[in-house]
This record gives C-alpha cells, structure tokens and sequence, in this order.
C-alpha cells in the first residue's frame, strides 16, 4: 500500500496487484468494500498483462472521509491517483456500487480512459417508471431505506450490522448471513480464495469505522452528478440474471442507456462473477482501442 494526496487534501490509500509492466486497469470497489477487493484474481490479471490499480474509496481503509461526497467525485480521485502513478490512459472496472463509480470516470476521463466495464452495478435511484427494486433481497431494500432515513439512522444501523457481519466473515466467510443469495453466488463464495478475499477487504474496509458504507448508500440514492449517456469510451454493461443484490433490471437500463455498450450477460450467473468471466473481462479491458 502506498497514500496519495487528492486535489483537497485528503489521503487515499492505494494498492496494485497483477503485471507491474501491463496495461493499467482502476478496479472499483463495491459496497462496502476497500482496495483488497478483487486481489484474489492477482494471476488472472498478470495472465492477461494487466495492471490493476485499487484503491479504498473515502471513509473506507486507509482514505480520509469526504462526507456529502457523490458518486462524481471519484472522478477527481481516480486521476490523482493516476497523476501520481505518472499514468496518462487506463481503463477502469467497477463491480456493484463501484459500477456507477466507474461508469462516472469514463464520462469524466474521455481522454484518459480506453475501456470501462460496469458489473453488478445499478441504474440510478428514483427513476420514473422504474421498479429499482423489483427481486431484490429484502436485506438491501433495507440499507436503502435507512438511508432515505438520514445520516443519523443509516450509522446506526450500518454499525450494528458491521459488527454481526465481521463476525461472522472471521468465523466462516462462506456463511451468507440474512441474504437469500443465488446457488451460483453459493458456490462462488465456497471458493477459499475467494473467502480470503473477503476476510481481507471486510476487515480493511472498517478499520476506521463504517462512514464508507454510509457515504457509499447516501451516494446511491441521491443524484450521481453525472448522466451515463454523457459516456463516449467503450463500454460493457456485465450482469448475471440470478443477481439478488442488483437485479436483472438495473443492467438491463444501463445496457440501454449507455450509448454503444455492450450487455455482457450470464444467464446462470448473480451478483459474484466466476474467475473465468473476470479473466476475460480483464482481457478485453486492456485491448488497444
């Protein structure tokens, strides 16, 4: 890990893994989450030459809090941290609540990103004629809720949850908890490695407390400061249709709202992709454009 200095001051805490020489790739973190999410896929990146950069978005891990932030604001971080790695173009990857997060780089960087992948993420909140929660699992209707409460009520809320939920990943990661989760994202969170990974990036995420979590559910339910059909670089829009975290629904508006993204779908698939999807979306992120 090394900090960087964003443009007001605050420090971010940085990561890489993968190929040191290959072609840089941001990875976004979902929610709640930190810069250890995806390492588990260290030698599927290197495979395809690329060098991932992570990072804890503010609150989270080793970054200051930015309270009030919006999903927009990544934009700002993301080319800090590129700025002091010395790296001019790069694609970026942004899996559940980071999807948004990556979708905002790529309208913000038009001349700096190649590629953009958006996984698991979802559409923007409060949309007319859009049931935003249409087969979602009743735990994340919830988190919702608490934050159309306010500050006060989601802190509270997310802290208790935080505890039981670092309990339970440093006793047996494999358990789901309250989430009635798909047998495909069952058998993915099997995997050893992948249970590693969690452990890693729950326990990194909290460290200093939960105000990553509330900033990241705030952000998601006001408006992203940004619209997707500003995005003008390559896209694709990866969702799985037993997805119980971000239903079918929100990858299905993106696929149509994201001028010229491909929709990437796996029809067995939910909310955790296998190693074999996340070599191959790796794979076409750093394809020259």
């Amino acid at each position: 890990m090394h900090t960087v200095a964003a443009a007001d001051g605050r420090t971010l805490a940085v990561a890489e893994c993968g190929d040191p020489d290959g072609f840089p790739v941001f990875w976004l973190h979902g929610t709640p989450g930190s810069r250890f999410a995806g390492q588990g896929f260290a030698s599927s990146y290197a495979d395809v030459g690329a060098r991932v950069i992570t990072y804890d978005r503010p609150g989270y891990g080793g970054s200051d809090r930015f309270r009030g932030r919006r999903i927009v604001d990544c934009v700002a971080d993301v080319s800090a941290i590129a700025d002091s790695l010395g790296i001019e173009r790069f694609a970026v990857n942004g899996v559940s609540w980071g999807g948004p997060h990556s979708l905002a780089v790529a309208a913000g960087l038009p001349e700096r990103v190649t590629r953009a992948a958006c996984v698991a993420g979802p559409a923007p909140f409060g949309m007319p004629a859009f049931d935003w929660f249409a087969d979602m699992d009743a735990v994340n209707v919830e988190e919702i809720g608490w934050a159309l409460d306010g500050e006060d009520v989601l802190a509270r809320e997310i802290e208790r949850m935080a505890t039981a939920w670092l309990e339970r990943v440093n006793n047996d990661p494999s358990e789901a908890g309250e989430v009635e989760f798909s047998e495909a994202d069952r058998a993915e969170m099997e995997r050893p490695e992948q249970q590693e990974m969690i452990r890693r990036m729950l326990n990194e995420a909290f460290r200093h407390g939960v105000w990553g979590y509330v900033d990241d559910a705030l952000c998601v339910v006001q408006s992203w400061g940004f619209d997707v059909t500003e995005i003008r670089v390559p896209a694709r829009i990866d969702y799985g249709l037993t997805d119980v975290l971000v239903p079918r629904q929100h990858g299905e508006w993106l696929a149509q709202n994201v001028p010229n993204a491909e929709a990437v779908i796996d029809e067995q698939g939910g909310h955790f992709p296998a190693p074999n999807r996340v070599t191959e979306r790796f794979g076409w992120l750093v394809q020259p454009v």
